[in-house]
């Protein structure tokens, strides 16, 4: 009798549906879902403030009569968003591009050259001194930068804001490069000096053309940070033939008033194409965020 009990007892163990599983599962979508909401409900305020008049806004800002596109027609008419686009494109290729491929040399330097010695040391402490430039504020940055614009004549410029971005941008490159390049398998490198392939060849021709997600990574973000760029963007453009995105809203605040509902529709006006290139390269993005980081 002991041993059938026993067995209708395992029987019923083994049949019994496992509910931890599954209960970690739902919490995980609950999660997953309650951070979704509360990263989507600004940008969906910001719409809905958009079509809203100064007034509604002021009153009641939750409110969806007297909807329309007057803020549209205003923020279309008032900024030149084809200048604009243009002056913050040119911004975004060039400090884009400069500031990866010194970040990448300075990354391979890090991660594969040998200096004099033998050393590590060295290379440890010039990796962390490339990282102490994420610990510094943009803000302790805007009066030296601004008075060696002054000094260099670039002052109202777009090399005044192109110099900048690449140093800024540094730091976080490197970050990443250097832990893409830890996980970079040395057999292949190997491989090409065997085949005589120089240092120099062998950084661009062999490593870097395999460093497309993370690069890919670097670049769609480092062009949403000049895309929303401002305080280096205020404090350096004195000429609006050069203004950027996020100067052009700035245009609808006032000395004594603002017109939030034509910045709210300049707002949703820069942040559409941001949401395009997310939702075009969001799994290089996400690729390129986790190479290196799991052994």
């Amino acid at each position: 009798m002991k041993t059938t009990s026993t067995r209708n007892t395992a029987s019923q163990a083994e049949h019994r549906p496992a509910r931890s599983p599954r209960r970690g599962r739902v919490i995980a979508s609950a999660v997953a879902y309650l951070v979704t909401f509360v990263i989507l409900l600004p940008l969906l305020w910001i719409t809905l403030l958009s079509f809203q008049t100064n007034e509604n806004i002021l009153a009641n800002p939750f409110s969806l009569s007297g909807l329309g596109l007057t803020n549209y027609r205003q923020a279309l008419e008032t900024l030149d968003l084809m200048l604009m686009y243009k002056n913050t494109l040119i911004l975004a290729v060039f400090s884009v591009t400069i500031g990866l491929a010194v970040s990448y040399m300075a990354a391979f330097a890090l991660t594969r050259m040998v200096f004099r010695g033998g050393r590590r040391g060295v290379q440890n402490t010039m990796k962390y001194y490339f990282l102490a430039g994420l610990a510094i504020p943009v803000y302790i940055l805007l009066f030296p930068v601004y008075r060696l614009d002054i000094a260099l004549g670039l002052f109202g410029t777009h090399a005044a804001l192109i110099l900048p971005y690449i140093a800024v941008s540094i730091p976080f490159n490197i970050l990443l490069l250097t832990g893409f390049l830890r996980e970079f398998p040395e057999e292949i490198e190997q491989a090409a000096i065997i085949d005589g392939v120089g240092l120099w060849s062998m950084a661009w021709h062999v490593v870097f053309p395999l460093m497309r997600p993370v690069v890919a990574t670097l670049a769609i973000l480092n062009v949403i940070y000049v895309w929303n760029e401002f305080p280096f963007a205020v404090t350096l453009i004195n000429d609006p033939e050069l203004t950027t995105i996020s100067l052009g809203i700035s245009q609808f605040q006032g000395v004594y008033s603002v017109n939030y509902g034509a910045m709210m529709a300049s707002a949703v006006l820069v942040l559409v194409p941001q949401l395009v290139i997310y939702a075009v390269f969001q799994r290089q993005v996400i690729s390129g965020m986790t190479a290196g980081a799991i052994r």
